[in-house]
């Protein structure tokens, strides 16, 4: 194979990374407002409050479910920020492959 052909290859890689990012993105950004309404619910709520543990709903307080939510909020936080590092160097990887290819095609014209 030629040089086109093996960058073609790896661009075409490149793009599906950037588009299981972009899946993975747009999924964390589903569960981060998830927690939000969650979080909304329990502050509003009055009386008895209930939490999953695994398979079971237990009864809680409401501070502990709050605390819960918001310990998931700074785990889907953190999550988000190693997501969308992982993007941005694959789309500026996916950007330098796609002028290797450009250039390549123009030097053999």
């Amino acid at each position: 194979m030629d040089d086109i052909e093996n960058i073609t290859i790896e661009y075409q890689k490149s793009q599906s990374r950037l588009q299981a990012l972009a899946l993975q993105k747009a999924q964390i950004a589903a569960e981060k407002e998830e927690y939000k309404k969650a979080l909304e619910e329990v502050e509003k709520a009055q009386g008895k409050v209930y939490t999953s543990r695994g398979n079971v709903i237990v009864e809680t307080s409401k501070d502990e479910a709050i605390k819960a939510i918001k310990d998931e909020q700074d785990s889907i936080d953190l999550k988000a920020s190693i997501v969308e590092k992982q993007y941005a160097e694959a789309a500026k990887k996916d950007q330098e492959l796609r002028e290797k290819i450009n250039s390549l095609i123009k030097g053999k014209q």
